[in-house]
């Protein structure tokens, strides 16, 4: 099993589970994160730290949220990989409660 981030992490793109990571599994866009699911070996560290609950185990993944696992390992694939904490994106904290962002992802 491996470790999936969601719609919560769009438009906020906190790094917090970037320093935890002990095989930087994580893989940066323009605003949002994901986590290659060849790399992650499922230590759950990252999940606690996510500010806004937008990491899942892949079993866990809600329903509404499916379609992340198939959009982790596709951009995982083509983003480079992030072995330090950033900033959060500036308007972070406004996104981080909004619902129905997909669309607003990216790539």
């Amino acid at each position: 099993m491996t470790y999936v981030v969601t719609e919560a992490c769009v438009k906020c793109k906190y790094t917090d589970c970037v320093d935890v990571c002990p095989v930087d599994c994580f893989h940066e866009g323009p605003n949002f994160l994901v986590i290659d699911p060849d790399e992650c070996i499922d230590c759950t560290l990252c999940v606690a730290e996510c500010p806004v609950e937008a990491i899942y185990a892949e079993d866990d993944v809600p329903a509404d949220q499916q379609a992340f696992i198939a959009i982790n390992a596709e951009l995982a694939r083509k983003w480079p990989t992030i072995v330090e904490r950033k900033d959060p994106l500036p308007d972070a904290d406004d996104w981080a409660q909004k619902k129905d962002k997909r669309d607003l992802l990216e790539r």
